[in-house]
């Protein structure tokens, strides 16, 4: 009977073998000064030459910095975002109301990421409608992605904004999994809706909770650099350079294939950690985890 489920599993298996493991053989130009002419085998082996160079850097402080910050601030305000708009959209018992809500919350997460990046550029042009809005109010208009302490805050809400609404599906299947009963033995305990939620709602999804944290610990440091690159501009490099758009500029720009994936073999190493020691952490807490 299981024999339909494995030949099921084929293709998925076949995908990553040949998109996530086959391509593992190539970090090893990490460790050697890669030349196309005589392929990764017939490459001078140099060892940690690569990795030294980038922690003796100029640069390295500054990507790492950029890359634990930005993470860390869309992990804070990003992350808890779809839950609260989950338990938000949970509570509302009008049913058109609720599914025009979770279109429209759903909508900016399937537009490109280029016609993201380009209503954020028009908006917040000196011209755009923000810097209008700004200007009404008695502000200067300004050009704000010219602004290296604006990169941040612009990048981390545009996250929120196109992210929010497909997030909150895992969290909203999850509330519907919740026994009904415990809610209504709770009203007939005179339990507030803000309790019911605290003492039901919130334990009911710490499980998947837990495991959209871990999973999110393991790309903490994959800050998605498509947007990056999209957004930032040399005046922007201080805050808005990270780990994975110094990658591309030296991979793909620069042609510094072996110096690059030694920065990405770096990173992937680093977010490996992160993701054991979250699963770890998570399975001492509260018994949830991956393995």
């Amino acid at each position: 009977m299981n024999k339909y489920l494995y030949i099921m599993m084929i293709p998925v298996v076949i995908y990553y073998l040949v998109f996530h493991y086959a391509p593992m053989y190539g970090a090893l130009i990490a460790f050697k000064d890669y030349s196309p002419m005589k392929g990764i085998m017939g490459s001078d082996w140099v060892g940690f030459r690569h990795f030294a160079d980038f922690f003796g850097s100029y640069y390295f402080r500054r990507i790492l910095l950029n890359t634990i910050t930005i993470s860390f601030y869309t992990l804070i305000f990003e992350f808890p975002a779809p839950i609260i708009l989950a338990l938000l959209i949970n509570e509302v018992r009008h049913k058109a109301f609720k599914r025009v809500a979770q279109t429209i919350t759903y909508m900016p997460y399937f537009i490109s990421l280029v016609v993201i990046c380009g209503i954020i550029t028009d908006f917040t042009n000196a011209d755009g409608i923000i810097n209008r809005i700004f200007v009404w109010m008695g502000y200067d208009g300004q050009a704000m992605l010219q602004k290296p302490e604006l990169f941040r805050p612009i990048y981390i809400l545009s996250e929120i904004w196109q992210r929010i609404g497909w997030e909150s599906i895992i969290y909203i299947a999850a509330l519907m999994g919740i026994d009904q009963e415990q809610y209504e033995a709770a009203r007939m305990d005179g339990a507030s809706r803000f309790k019911q939620i605290f003492h039901i709602t919130l334990p009911g999804i710490m499980p998947t909770i837990a495991i959209m944290m871990i999973l999110r610990m393991g790309n903490l440091l994959n800050v998605g650099f498509e947007k990056i690159i999209l957004l930032y501009n040399p005046i922007t490099y201080v805050t808005s350079d990270v780990i994975s758009s110094f990658v591309y500029r030296k991979g793909l720009l620069e042609f510094g294939w072996s110096y690059s994936s030694a920065v990405g073999l770096f990173n992937s190493v680093i977010n490996l950690i992160l993701l054991i020691t979250a699963n770890y952490v998570s399975r001492r807490l509260n018994e949830s985890s991956l393995w």
